[in-house]
């Protein structure tokens, strides 16, 4: 089992399966996706850099796609949602559409991609 796993591990219910489909979702976008850590957190790195990080907080679900100007290009998406320089924060009861979240990946691996050729 790798980080995100071992991190899901630990929560059940809504919360678990919340934060799973964001991992789910942006394994179907980058299969080549690997497991790992990127700022402390369990994540899905991507050419060895942080793709996406989804996390539970004390009072908040948070999706961290690593990347500032990810979660300023996509805003128009995230009306709905709290929103940080980097942080996106959502609940079980209230999730990003798999619309926005296929954005959010996408976005970010274009974004790695362009920074490692």
């Amino acid at each position: 089992m790798g980080a995100v796993g071992e991190y899901l591990s630990t929560f059940e219910g809504d919360d678990r399966a919340a934060l799973e489909r964001v991992y789910v979702i942006a394994r179907a976008i980058v299969p080549d996706a690997e497991e790992g850590t990127s700022y402390g957190m369990a994540a899905l790195l991507y050419r060895g850099k942080g793709l996406v990080a989804a996390v539970r907080t004390k009072n908040f679900l948070s999706l961290y796609p690593f990347s500032g100007s990810v979660v300023a290009d996509n805003l128009d998406a995230l009306a709905d949602f709290e929103t940080t320089s980097g942080s996106i924060h959502f609940s079980a009861e209230h999730q990003l559409s798999d619309i926005a979240l296929r954005r959010i990946v996408q976005a970010r691996r274009t974004e790695i991609d362009a920074k490692t050729r």
